[in-house]
């Protein structure tokens, strides 16, 4: 990965896709700049997305543009998305993956099939009560 100056980590540190706002989970802990570089007072951001097909790319080049453009050495900016580099989850910080944890740390789980066995059975049943009590799972 290529090394992000600290100024544009901090100025980018609040700015979030809209997926993964509620996590509290930015761009940048996202992993999603590529590059950034500054001439003459231009900057240009290059950024990767999770998936092509992201409904909120536009939203996303807009935010980091506005954000870069507030830096006092910076007169204009341009983002652009890259496509020749993969978005993979190694670029997400250790707190983005933390917040992103669905499961318990293995090695927070002793018996992982005791584990399962106990959460699938809790499901079971909460669906089975669901269903008797004419409710839907």
């Amino acid at each position: 990965m290529e090394q992000i100056p600290q100024r544009f980590l901090d100025a980018l540190a609040d700015v979030f896709d809209p997926c993964c706002r509620e996590k509290g989970i930015s761009v940048v802990d996202m992993g999603l700049l590529h590059s950034v570089s500054v001439r003459d007072g231009h900057a240009r951001v290059e950024l990767l997305l999770t998936s092509g097909w992201c409904p909120f790319a536009s939203r996303v080049l807009t935010d980091v543009q506005d954000r870069v453009e507030r830096l006092p050495d910076v007169d204009s900016a341009e983002v652009e998305l890259v496509w020749h580099t993969a978005w993979t989850t190694d670029r997400l910080s250790d707190s983005a993956r933390a917040a992103l944890r669905f499961l318990p740390d293995p090695v927070a789980v002793g018996d992982r099939d005791a584990y399962i066995a106990a959460h699938t059975a809790a499901h079971t049943v909460a669906h089975t009560v669901a269903h008797t009590a004419g409710g839907r799972p």
